[in-house]
């Protein structure tokens, strides 16, 4: 790959060029050495099925409640994670503790939160709200800081002599950023609908629960309801989610939260997950100064390094590594569909539907359909992260292709897109993708839960046997390596000279100047 020293005489195309191979050799190799194989007898007679199922949705067979409990938990997790991560964001870019505690917040996913919760708080609205809260935290503080850094400083200037530093920032800077904000917290929302309904595929009484349940069963009516009615919702949101709702909403969700499942005794039930189950065990009220006992220690980790975070990574990477070059050739593919000039006028609305559904759609249910499908192998979770990534960023690299000038004797069809679109798109492309990794590697390890050979395979092994000391370092680990494909992915921007381009929903695209 080219270092920053030698990128600069040949310009970002050369480096644009080196990272797109490395990237696809290493899927390559990855996709030579995964388990693809299809094990169910008849996956496209299962497939009929299940479309049927959306034609003849079961609209009665939908539970209301489920449908409340998704939106409480969402809008509750978000709403709390996101005035975390507003107040953290403002010492974020000073401050390389907090900086390291958002890493350390966001590298472990929703699922793993609430895996780890549930030990303390059961099945409860706490588990689900904090599982969506303690991750947003650390994410909306990196991006609410860059958002406050990339702020115009002008009104700074004309600011009276003495002006305190919170009145400076109420007054000068958070004027400027507020739409930002709220336009990202809105994309926040949307996500947080999404892992809302993957929660319920662990228990907690959100619409998940009940689609997994119509999957197993194959009751797709139902299922293809439920989905409907998840579409809907999110595809509503500009609408019942406004400043004058806010209040309403935060106070209904509060009213609507379910009953705990489980043991209430909190205080007993915390003390004992962090002075007894997350302990390894040789360390368990052992005399921490006798060698022997690190000596134990040693012999109890070693086999758990061995066995289950070397192969899991091994698998995590291989997986997220042929995800990201998969979700690149479908982005590729599909970012003409929301493009007035590839798809018209009538054809964009049509491809701007299809794509926002499937962004809209959870990775790991597409996951979870596709295991029904295919049968367990790596090439449900390759398809899953795939369709659910090439959406997101089809979409967005669709609305920039409409804000490229172009000459009047522009050519058309395969022409312009080879020739005059995808060359100037390549580095907004690329820092899309670069952007996507860590979070299609987040995506990678709980899949795993679906039987994929991941981290999160053995995490949910721990987890169901109790040993919560082994679960603690394979979570561990997996924060460690997505952190570090994060820091990877940071410099590769930088490298390339892509990491101010805009990388965020939340960050509105350059005025349209003619197409």
């Amino acid at each position: 790959m080219s270092g920053p020293g030698r990128l600069a005489p040949h310009g970002p195309s050369a480096g644009y060029s080196a990272v797109s191979r490395w990237f696809a050799a290493l899927a390559l190799a990855a996709l030579l050495a995964a388990d693809l194989h299809v094990s169910s007898l008849q996956p496209w007679a299962e497939l009929r099925r299940l479309l049927a199922g959306f034609v003849r949705a079961d609209f009665p067979s939908v539970e209301a409640w489920s449908i409340v409990h998704t939106v409480a938990f969402a809008v509750l997790g978000v709403g709390i994670g996101a005035g975390a991560g507003f107040g953290l964001a403002i010492p974020f870019a000073h401050s390389r503790a907090v900086r390291g505690l958002c890493a350390a917040l966001r590298s472990v996913h929703e699922l793993f939160w609430a895996l780890l919760l549930m030990q303390v708080f059961g099945l409860s609205a706490t588990t689900g709200i904090l599982a969506l809260a303690l991750p947003y935290a650390g994410i909306c503080a990196k991006v609410y800081s860059e958002i406050i850094e990339e702020a115009d400083l002008a009104a700074l200037r004309v600011l009276p002599p003495g002006t305190g530093a919170v009145s400076a920032f109420a007054y000068a800077r958070l004027p400027d950023v507020a739409d930002k904000l709220r336009h990202y917290t809105l994309y926040r929302l949307e996500c947080g609908l999404r892992a809302t309904l993957v929660l319920g595929f662990i228990g907690l009484p959100t619409m998940g629960f009940h689609l997994e349940s119509a999957f197993r069963q194959g009751r797709y009516g139902e299922a293809g309801a439920l989905l409907l009615v998840f579409y809907v919702l999110i595809g509503t949101r500009r609408l019942w989610l406004r400043p004058l709702t806010l209040p309403f909403l935060a106070v209904a969700s509060l009213l609507a939260l379910p009953a705990t499942v489980g043991s209430t005794a909190i205080g007993a039930s915390l003390a004992r997950f962090l002075e007894h189950d997350i302990v390894p065990a040789p360390l368990r009220g052992a005399a921490l100064s006798d060698p022997d006992t690190w000596a134990q220690f040693g012999a109890w980790l070693r086999p758990i390094l061995t066995d289950q975070v070397g192969p899991g990574i091994l698998q995590t990477l291989m997986l997220a590594q042929v995800a990201l070059v998969a979700t690149a050739l479908g982005s590729l593919v599909l970012f003409p569909l929301v493009s007035r000039r590839f798809a018209g006028r009538i054809g964009q609305p049509l491809g701007r539907v299809l794509l926002v559904t499937v962004r809209s759609t959870p990775e790991y249910m597409l996951a979870y359909v596709a295991l029904l499908l295919l049968g367990p192998s790596m090439l449900p979770a390759i398809l899953a992260l795939s369709i659910h990534n090439a959406g997101i960023v089809g979409y967005l690299m669709g609305r920039h292709a409409d804000d490229l000038p172009y000459r009047p004797d522009a050519p058309r069809g395969l022409n312009l897109y080879a020739y005059e679109t995808v060359p100037r798109l390549y580095g907004q492309f690329l820092a899309y993708l670069l952007y996507r990794w860590e979070i299609i590697l987040r995506e990678s390890a709980i899949l795993g839960m679906l039987g994929v050979a991941t981290l999160g395979f053995h995490i949910d092994a721990a987890i169901s046997e109790l040993r919560l000391d082994v679960a603690v370092i394979l979570i561990a680990a997996t924060a460690a390596m997505t952190m570090a494909v994060d820091a990877l992915s940071r410099a590769l921007r930088r490298t390339l000279r892509i990491a101010d381009l805009p990388t965020r929903l939340s960050r509105p695209l350059a005025p349209r100047t003619g197409a």
